[in-house]
C-alpha cells in the first residue's frame, strides 16, 4: 500500500491525515494544538506539526506529503533564516488602517485589477505594512516574506535557521502555490506575477518571495525525519495550499460548485474558469489549488450564532434544532442579523447584531430557534449573491462544517439558498486536499478520489425567508 500524508495547519491546530493512494481511504490521523492570539511565533506551528506527525504514526513509510494552512499570516525571514518578528495572522486587526493606506495611494478599483483584491486587514500586503510603520527597525531585516504553510514546507524540507535546519537558511528554496499566494495583496492571479511595486509600496524595500508551484508541482524531494534529528526521508514534497483552497480541492469541487462553509466564521467560495475583479472589497479574487479561480466570501458569523442562542435557550444544539423545525419558515416574523461580532460582509466592523420582529404571540422558544438558523443562514446567502454576481453558475451548494449536520440547518438551507444543497459526509476536508495535492505530484496525476453526500434536502425554496432577512439587515447599511 502507498501512503501519502496532507496537513492542516490552521489558526487552531495542526491535522495531519494520512491516506492510501488507490483508494484515498484514511489509514491514520494525528492532531496537535495551536496557541491562541493574533500573533504567534512560528515555531509554535513547527512544534505543533512535529506533534500531530508523530501522533499520526510518523512518515517513514509516507511516499509524499502536502501543507495546506491558514491564508495571509505575515513571516518575515532575516537573511540568515530568522524569523523576525512573531507572525501576524489573518485575524490581526491592526493593519487596517494599512489597508485603507493602500487604498488611497493606488485606488480600489487599480489593486482589484492587479491582484484580485481590495486590501482589508487579513492580507499580508497591509501587515507589512503596518510593520514598515509601526516597526521600521523589523521591516528592515526583512529579507523575504513568506506565508504559515510556505515557511513550514520549507522548514518539513531541511531548511532554517542553520542552527536548527540540515540544509541552512537558503531562501530560494521557499515555494509558495497559486491559492495561497492569490492572497498577499502583492500577486495577479490573471498573469501570475508578482506586483514587486505593491510589495515594495508595503514593505518599503524588495525581498524574495517564494517560488510559485502549479497544481501538482513538487516543491522537491526529502523531508526531515521529524522523529530523529537530522535524518532526511526520501518523500515527495506538494506545493501546499491556502485552506480554503485546500478544502476545495478535497471536496473536489469543480466549476459550478459553490461551498458554504459553517465554522467560527463563514466562508462562502466557488471554483471558476475565469478571474473576478470586485472594487468593492466584497469578494477577494483567489486562486483554486487546481488551476481554475476561487472567489471568495467571508463573514465573522457563523456557527457562534448558534452557540449563543443554544446557550441563552439552555438546550443543546440538537434540541436547538428540534425546536427551530418545530417552527413555521419565517419563525413567525422574527428576524435575527446576526452581527454579533460586526460584519466583514457587508463591511461593518462596528454592527451588532438585532432580533427584529418580535411580538407577545411570536416569542417563542422554537421561533428564536428558528431564527438563529435563517438568521445565521441569511447573512451567507448575502455572500452566495455576491458571488453569483461575479457571473458564478451555481449547479449545487456544498454545505460543510460542523454545524452543517444539524438536520434542522440541512432542511433551512434548502429553503433560504435557491440552489441544490449537497452536505457531504464530515471530515477535515483541508488536510484531505493537501493529500490529494500530496498524491498528484507523486504520480503526475491528480486522484479521483470519491467523496460521499450524507443529505440532500430537497429543494424547498422559501423566498419570504430572505426577503425578510434583508429587509431588515439593509437598515445597517441605509
Amino acid at each position: 500500500m502507498t501512503l501519502v500524508a496532507g496537513v492542516d495547519s490552521s489558526t487552531q491546530s495542526c491535522k495531519v491525515v494520512v491516506r492510501d493512494l488507490e483508494t484515498g481511504e484514511t489509514v491514520r490521523t494525528g492532531r496537535a494544538s495551536h496557541p491562541d492570539g493574533t500573533s504567534v511565533d512560528p515555531q509554535a506551528w513547527w512544534d505543533a506539526l512535529v506533534a500531530a506527525i508523530a501522533d499520526a504514526g510518523g512518515l517513514t513509510d509516507v511516499a509524499a506529503i502536502s501543507i495546506g494552512g491558514q491564508q495571509h499570516g505575515m513571516v518575515a525571514l532575516s537573511s540568515d533564516g530568522e524569523v523576525v518578528r512573531d507572525a501576524l495572522l489573518w485575524n490581526d486587526t491592526r493593519s487596517a488602517g494599512a489597508a485603507a493606506d493602500l487604498i488611497a495611494e493606488f485606488g480600489a478599483e487599480a489593486l482589484a485589477a492587479r491582484t484580485g483584491l481590495v486590501p482589508v486587514a487579513s492580507f499580508t500586503s497591509t501587515k507589512l505594512r503596518w510593520l514598515r510603520d509601526a516597526e521600521p527597525d523589523n521591516a528592515a531585516r526583512v529579507a523575504a516574506v513568506a506565508l504559515p504553510h510556505d515557511w513550514l514546507t520549507w522548514r518539513l524540507r531541511g531548511f532554517g535557521p542553520a542552527a536548527s535546519s540540515p540544509l541552512g537558511p537558503v531562501l530560494d528554496e521557499l515555494t509558495t502555490d497559486r491559492s495561497d499566494v492569490s492572497g498577499t495583496g502583492y500577486w495577479n492571479p490573471a498573469t501570475g506575477e508578482y506586483d514587486r511595486e505593491l510589495l515594495i509600496a508595503a514593505l518599503g524595500h524588495d525581498a524574495a518571495l517564494p517560488r510559485v508551484l502549479g497544481p501538482g508541482e513538487s516543491a522537491g524531494t526529502g523531508i526531515v525525519d521529524t522523529a530523529t534529528a537530522g535524518t532526511m526521508l526520501d518523500v515527495v514534497v506538494g506545493p501546499g495550499a491556502g485552506d480554503n483552497a485546500a478544502a476545495g480541492l478535497g471536496l473536489g469541487a469543480v466549476a459550478g460548485d459553490v461551498v458554504v462553509s459553517l465554522g467560527t466564521s463563514g466562508t462562502v467560495f466557488a471554483v471558476t474558469e475565469t478571474t473576478s475583479e470586485d472594487p468593492t472589497g466584497t469578494v477577494a479574487g483567489f486562486a483554486s489549488a487546481s488551476g481554475e479561480y476561487l472567489p471568495l466570501v467571508c463573514t465573522l458569523n457563523a456557527a457562534r450564532v448558534l452557540d449563543a442562542f443554544a446557550r441563552v435557550l439552555g438546550v443543546s444544539h440538537d434540541e436547538l434544532g428540534s425546536l427551530a423545525l418545530e417552527a413555521q419558515p419565517g419563525a413567525g416574523g422574527a428576524v435575527l442579523v446576526p452581527y454579533f461580532e460586526g460584519e466583514r460582509t457587508p463591511n461593518l466592523p462596528d454592527a451588532t447584531a438585532t432580533l427584529f420582529g418580535l411580538t407577545l404571540l411570536s416569542t417563542t422558544r422554537e421561533n428564536l430557534a428558528r431564527a438563529a438558523v435563517e438568521g445565521m443562514l441569511g447573512a451567507l446567502a448575502d455572500g452566495v449573491e455576491a458571488i453569483l454576481a461575479q457571473g458564478v453558475s451555481a449547479r449545487r451548494l456544498l454545505l460543510v462544517g460542523g454545524a452543517a449536520q444539524n438536520p434542522a440547518v440541512q432542511a433551512i438551507a434548502a429553503q433560504v439558498f435557491g440552489v441544490p444543497v449537497e452536505i457531504p459526509t464530515p471530515g477535515e476536508y483541508v488536510a484531505a486536499g493537501a493529500a490529494v495535492q500530496a498524491a498528484w505530484a507523486l504520480t503526475g496525476s491528480r486522484p479521483a478520489w470519491t467523496v460521499d453526500v450524507v443529505a440532500a434536502p430537497p429543494v424547498d425554496h422559501r423566498p419570504l425567508i430572505l426577503e425578510r432577512y434583508r429587509e431588515v439587515a439593509g437598515t445597517y447599511t441605509a
